[in-house]
């Protein structure tokens, strides 16, 4: 229960709807408890004399009473209701909110369906707590205030005798609430990992059909599926038993009332009228008695979701604006300097890079190259600050990246990654993702330019719409080299100081290849270009060649320096010789 506190900033937000809906919830109930007295008044009244004006006065006071209490109750709903849903979006938008700040590295030891069932399931189960919950807890106790006065008006004798039920009932609530909960919790973990499960097989459904491993999948995802259906029997086992304990508890009380009432009536103590209105309102108790238990079963639902939701709003970022961030700095120039850096993924892993000493100047390109694994990306995501460094520091244009700005720091470099990742949208979308607050003219000039840079022209002209066409989910519709000329074309686009290509040719053709890089020159000029690559050829002409090799920096120089070292590079450049010799033949 302690967790659901942390709603209160929205409750605060929406205070004065929520109290007219509470004074709604009132009206609503102070009118619709006077129906069983104007009965007992009828019931009297024409058990003395029956008259027609009687039998009409009566009907039509019912009716009108009943006709006020059912508009105020439409105003409940459009007030307390109304107002759950908007925190259910304000929730929603601040849980992504949030996820869209956390570090790099949650994502990577986070599933997507598990992040997906929180942003889902969880927040659903907290919205039915703010709304139903919270409206028929107020709801059921004012009607059970307003019947329990009524009642003890009637006969004390006869109320405190109908009362007797309810503390075994009370004790049946704590036991079951407290099993609900935890029946639940497991209920959203483990559809958690059923989600998980289902986006892990849809985004690798290629994967699964060339590996004929259709029924494999099919049988675990049954067997993911059997285990969340039988925690959802498991609970509803605990309901089935719950909900018959509340009927038993209020059919008990009538049947109390029915004897000694009836008694009482036989004896001339007690009116029929009076009676028949003292039914009536242990029939008022029972939708009290019902919905304090599905209450109950609500609010142990909403905890145990808001306790997970809670956990990841707690999650601190890692990579942050802090107090050594400098908000004077509002652009770069775009040198960059290495010193003595060391980096590690894990305290216990061995480290990516270690002693990396380099210093880039403004407006130069430098090439990375090295076999698999030895720390090429990891060397660029530092620069972006997806990770912090372990040891030493990383400057640009002499400030230690910790204190520039995020937002200043990655508008200004433009990045396009090894794993190209397209939107689901138009190619004219998809390139113009990074042009934030420009102008429609500029975005279709920047456009324009970065198609023909990344030669992805000819290709723009054989689709049926154009720039315009949608390419699917994570580009579908595009092939390998289509899908990274988009994401260079997206990159020279934005702009920057920083270019940062990270093996983004590799599934074009050579001849595409030496197109691109030359149109690519002009566009360099005057930017800092870090490029990574497998293929000589895609670097042979940078100003500076870096050779990674286990984490360090093992050569360094221009192409023909590092050919004449007859080292790691020149071993590379002499065997891709070979391949290409072979290819011609």
């Amino acid at each position: 229960m302690k967790s659901l506190f942390k709603l209160r900033k929205y409750f605060a937000r929406y205070k004065t709807t929520i109290y007219l809906g509470f004074l709604f919830i009132f009206l609503s109930n102070i009118t619709s408890v006077y129906v069983p007295l104007f009965i007992r008044d009828g019931i009297d009244e024409l058990r003395r004399q029956i008259s027609s004006p009687a039998l009409i006065k009566y009907a039509l006071l019912i009716v009108g009473v009943t006709f006020i209490s059912g508009v105020f109750r439409f105003l409940i709903r459009q007030t307390i209701i109304v107002t759950s849903r908007k925190i259910e979006f304000d929730l929603r938008n601040d849980f992504w909110s949030h996820l869209q700040k956390l570090s790099f590295k949650y994502f990577q030891n986070t599933k997507t369906g598990d992040i997906m069932a929180h942003a889902t399931n969880d927040i659903n189960a907290v919205r039915n707590f703010i709304g139903p919950a919270v409206m028929y807890s107020f709801d059921t106790f004012t009607l059970f205030v307003f019947t329990l006065a009524l009642m003890f008006s009637i006969d004390v004798e006869l109320s405190l005798l109908s009362l007797l039920p309810f503390p075994v009932l009370s004790i049946f609530v704590y036991y079951f609430g407290k099993k609900i909960h935890l029946l639940f919790t497991r209920i959203q973990e483990h559809f958690s990992v059923l989600t998980a499960k289902a986006q892990e097989n849809l985004n690798g459904i290629r994967i699964i059909k060339a590996y004929v491993r259709e029924q494999s999948e099919i049988n675990h995802f049954r067997n993911l599926s059997y285990e969340y259906f039988k925690k959802n029997l498991d609970k509803i086992k605990v309901d089935s038993l719950f909900h018959p304990i509340l009927f038993l508890t209020i059919g008990s009380s009538i049947i109390i009332i029915m004897w000694f009432g009836g008694m009482k009536v036989i004896n001339n103590q007690l009116t029929l009228g009076e009676l028949t209105a003292f039914i009536l309102y242990m029939g008022y108790l029972i939708w009290p008695a019902i919905a304090f238990g599905w209450i109950t079963n609500l609010t142990q639902q909403a905890a145990a979701s808001q306790k997970r939701l809670n956990a990841i709003f707690a999650i601190e970022p890692e990579i942050k604006d802090s107090h050594l961030t400098n908000y004077n700095i509002k652009s770069l120039n775009g040198e960059i300097e290495f010193r003595n850096v060391s980096f590690k993924y894990r305290e216990k892993l061995p480290f990516v890079l270690k002693d990396i000493n380099l210093k880039i100047p403004a407006g130069a390109t430098y090439a990375i190259i090295g076999h698999t694994g030895c720390g090429k990306t990891t060397l660029v995501n530092l620069i972006l600050r997806f990770y912090d460094v372990v040891e030493g520091e990383i400057l640009i244009d002499g400030h230690n990246i910790k204190t520039i700005p995020l937002k200043v720091l990655r508008n200004e470099i433009s990045f396009v990654p090894q794993e190209t990742f397209l939107f689901s949208d138009t190619l004219k979308n998809n390139i113009a993702y990074g042009l934030n607050g420009s102008s429609e003219i500029e975005v279709n000039q920047r456009i324009e330019e970065a198609v023909k840079i990344a030669h992805l022209t000819p290709d723009i002209e054989s689709f049926p719409q154009g720039i315009e066409t949608i390419i699917g989910e994570r580009g579908i519709t595009l092939s390998g080299g289509q899908k990274q000329r988009t994401s260079i074309a997206r990159a020279i686009a934005k702009g920057g100081k920083i270019l940062i290509l990270d093996d983004c040719l590799s599934a074009v053709d050579t001849s595409t290849e030496e197109i691109i890089l030359t149109n690519l020159k002009n566009f360099m000029k005057g930017r800092t270009s870090l490029i990574i690559s497998h293929r000589i050829s895609t670097i042979k002409d940078a100003d500076q060649i870096i050779v990674l090799d286990n984490g360090v920096i093992a050569e360094q120089g221009t192409h023909e320096e590092l050919v004449a070292l007859d080292g790691i590079y020149a071993r590379i450049y002499q065997k891709q010789l070979l391949e290409k010799e072979l290819e011609e033949i």
